[in-house]
């Protein structure tokens, strides 16, 4: 009844009995052996925030934070054909994966027969993947080969190339911040030397150190001056109301005379309107000095900012955490035989399912 019932149904035979004996035969006898090497990495940097629960328990118990951004970063590298270059250049998985013992519809070039690299790099990226967790921000690595050795070793060198990326990352940003820091730096330092030079320059063509302490000695002497003109003066008063024909009158009133022409040559060099004058120095003096210590200060700040761009850059530095290490496969976990099995069989079914109602749809039409 059996053999009758398919004999009458080819349909059947075709889509159903015939595939399934196939994926027995591939699967049960053909298929090569699949080792998967997995590990887990989180990419961290001390002042992000995370308010993941297992997120602060990784904080809490290292005193860093995640870095998902970065994690990306990671994620996309591994898949590059720059982190499959350096996978050929290291372990050879070109040879590896096309390799005559591996079954011709899993190894490399099997069936297309296309041996480029960019086909190289498809099969590739179905042979490593990377998932990243965004609530924790772990990302699993897993990778899959045809021998337990080949998974391990490619998981263990594309976390070492994952490190040597955040490295880079790390150097490279340092070196940024601390060289706009350090130029900077130089650019304050420049102009504290200009600054510098052009008070000296004043100072040497004027004659002048420094104005304002200059001036208290000629005011000094002018204070002085003025108080024995004012005594003087007193003098030759009382002496003309009482004794206008005394000798030292005429010598008193010279010395007044001379005590004012020293008054107003000593008050023309503090605040003439020449420009020998002290007064008439002071303005760009005070303007150059200011100048000086504008530049002091930005050095000082300069400096400051270099420190803390220092600081800063090793505070922000990545770390790539190897949370779990790549294991070494022992058994295939790859194909699931059975699984496989039975999943062509379902799908088997279902289009010889479909294809039975189109024929009888076909067929009711006809008629």
């Amino acid at each position: 009844m059996m053999i009758q019932f398919l004999r009458n149904n080819k349909l059947f035979l075709t889509t159903v009995v015939l595939t399934t004996l196939l994926s027995v035969v591939y699967f049960g006898f053909v298929a090569s052996d699949v080792y998967i090497s997995e590990s887990r990495f989180v990419v961290r940097t001390p002042d992000r925030q995370n308010f993941s629960t297992l997120g602060m328990i990784i904080k809490g118990m290292t005193g860093f934070s995640r870095s998902q951004d970065d994690s990306y970063t990671v994620q996309d590298f591994i898949l590059s054909r720059d982190a499959l270059n350096s996978l050929e250049n290291v372990l050879l998985i070109k040879k590896a994966f096309s390799n005559p013992d591996i079954d011709r519809v899993s190894r490399f070039a099997g069936l297309d027969l296309d041996n480029s690299h960019e086909n190289f790099h498809r099969y590739y990226k179905r042979m490593v993947d990377v998932d990243l967790d965004p609530i924790s921000s772990i990302s699993t690595l897993t990778t899959r080969a045809f021998n337990a050795e080949d998974a391990y070793n490619m998981n263990m060198h594309l976390l070492e190339l994952g490190e040597k990326l955040v490295n880079q990352l790390n150097e490279r940003g340092r070196q940024d911040m601390i060289r706009f820091a350090l130029q900077e730096v130089r650019d304050a330092e420049n102009q504290a030397k200009e600054a510098s030079i052009a008070l000296a320059r004043y100072r040497d063509e004027k004659e002048v150190i420094d104005p304002e302490k200059q001036s208290a000695i000629p005011l000094q002497l002018i204070s002085k001056l003025q108080e024995e003109f004012i005594a003087t003066q007193t003098q030759v008063q009382q002496l003309e109301k009482v004794a206008t024909t005394n000798p030292q009158l005429e010598v008193l009133r010279q010395r007044a005379k001379f005590l004012k022409k020293q008054i107003q040559q000593e008050s023309q060099r503090v605040v003439g309107n020449s420009g020998t004058s002290l007064a008439s120095k002071t303005v760009e003096y005070e303007r150059l000095l200011l100048e000086k210590d504008f530049s002091d200060k930005m050095v000082a700040s300069a400096m400051n900012t270099l420190e803390q761009a220092r600081n800063e850059a090793h505070r922000k530095q990545l770390y790539l955490e190897r949370i779990v290490h790549p294991n070494k496969p022992d058994v295939a976990m790859e194909p699931k035989r059975l699984r496989a099995i039975a999943a062509v069989f379902a799908l088997s079914l279902m289009v010889w399912g479909i294809l039975s109602m189109l024929v009888a749809g076909i067929r009711e039409h006809q008629d």
